[in-house]
């Protein structure tokens, strides 16, 4: 797979996930206990024997390039392979980056310096796992000037999706951006075709179509709300690859790019057979991981008495100590103290999160470093909630980062 250069959109704000992205990219945001988003399409590239990679970051990305550079070391150099890092840098003017196109516009220099065969640009804030080789395959089979990748979603979700019109072989014939009237998937009336972010080009069509792009003074710059259409209208040849399994079901692929979708999807990894195994050796999932000791479970402080803690369903990372807690249906990542009597239960906390005792959390993302005093409640009492956190339409409370909380009745 040396003749395919990838290329890894990471520079998005990911407003919608605010207040978990006002100190650090979508892409840089932990997910699963001891994951940053990003995490899984770097290892879909390395699984898929992609190993020459360029990460474009812009918004907010010292946390996200320290994380790659800290625990993306597992490619040779010696091999001309590379795992780089590449800052939004105005070659080409005065702006950043104004669209997914652009972006890869800006670092065309960067494509020509490898002169690859194929180009494939990946988004870096979804949650899946996908062998890509299928596509390249796919691809080069179809002799397409563009592939994209698109998963099956129920038609009532287009509102959330770019959709995809395609005829009965999977060619391309439009694309809409989350329409309220979907054109279905051919033989389908109730599925769409949703745009995964995901497009394979010839380094030369690529190029000369993000040219055209570039002086549309009308485009926002975008491949599916501009690039698609105006590949379309030139006659080239588009193509969708269905992202599913040997038995032609849909596989699973997360977009959290709302605050409540980003927890459910943190909720699921704690069911008993989630769809999305972070357990599946056959297809690792690797991120940087920094040394810290054994997780070590107290009954009860010897000074209290109390009673036994409790774990049920939950995912527990290196460095956590709970003394005497209960913890039900949640996610700790690295260092976490939960203290005496404390009870957190369908909640996620960040590394350094400390619990105070006989305090109760439920239904939060409480973000890294967050300090709740003894006998604080969160998540009982929602309008007492809206008045110092964020709190999402379904109710779900998120405190962040480093938040000062005062005692909570």
């Amino acid at each position: 797979m040396r003749e395919i250069l990838t290329l890894i959109l990471a520079g998005g704000k990911g407003e919608r996930l605010n207040p978990l992205t006002r100190d650090r990219a979508k892409p840089a945001v932990p997910f699963g206990g001891i994951y940053r988003i990003i995490d899984f399409t770097l290892s879909n590239c390395i699984n898929s024997g992609l190993r020459r990679i360029y990460v474009l970051i812009q918004y907010k990305s010292f946390s996200l390039q320290k994380h790659i550079l800290s625990g993306w070391d597992v490619v040779s150099s010696q091999l001309g392979e590379f795992i780089d890092v590449i800052p939004a840098q105005q070659r080409i003017g005065s702006d950043w980056y104004k669209g997914t196109a652009d972006a890869i516009l800006q670092n065309i220099y960067a494509i020509q310096d490898q002169s690859p065969e194929l180009v494939l640009v990946l988004a870096g804030d979804h949650i899946y796992k996908m062998d890509y080789r299928k596509m390249i395959e796919f691809h080069k089979k179809m002799k397409a000037d563009m592939t994209v990748a698109c998963v099956l979603m129920p038609k009532e979700t287009s509102k959330d999706f770019g959709v995809i019109e395609v005829d009965k072989d999977h060619r391309i014939k439009g694309f809409s951006e989350k329409p309220a009237d979907p054109k279905t998937v051919p033989g389908d009336p109730s599925n769409i075709f949703a745009s995964m972010g995901i497009y394979l080009f010839s380094p030369e069509v690529l190029s000369q179509e993000l040219e055209i792009d570039a002086k549309n003074e009308s485009s926002e710059h975008d491949f599916g709300k501009n690039v698609i259409p105006q590949m379309l209208k030139n006659k080239r040849r588009l193509f969708v690859h269905n992202f599913v399994d040997e038995e032609g079901r849909p596989l699973d692929w997360r977009d959290i790019g709302t605050r409540d979708a980003y927890y459910q999807a943190n909720m699921d990894l704690v069911s008993p057979n989630p769809e999305f195994d972070l357990y599946d050796k056959t297809w690792p999932v690797r991120t940087y991981h920094a040394q810290y000791p054994p997780v070590k479970i107290v009954s009860a402080t010897l000074d209290k008495g109390g009673s036994e803690g409790s774990m049920n369903d939950s995912i527990i990372s290196g460095g956590c100590v709970i003394i005497g807690g209960h913890i039900k249906r949640s996610i700790l990542s690295p260092s976490v103290r939960i203290e005496h009597e404390s009870e957190v239960i369908n909640s996620i906390l960040m590394e350094g999160v400390v619990v105070g005792e006989k305090s109760k959390i439920k239904n939060a993302i409480i973000d890294k470093e967050v300090i709740i005093p003894p006998n604080s409640t969160i998540g009982y009492d929602l309008e007492m909630d809206k008045e110092r956190f964020a709190v999402t339409t379904s109710g779900v409370v998120i405190v962040a980062k480093k938040t000062h909380i005062n005692t909570l009745g």
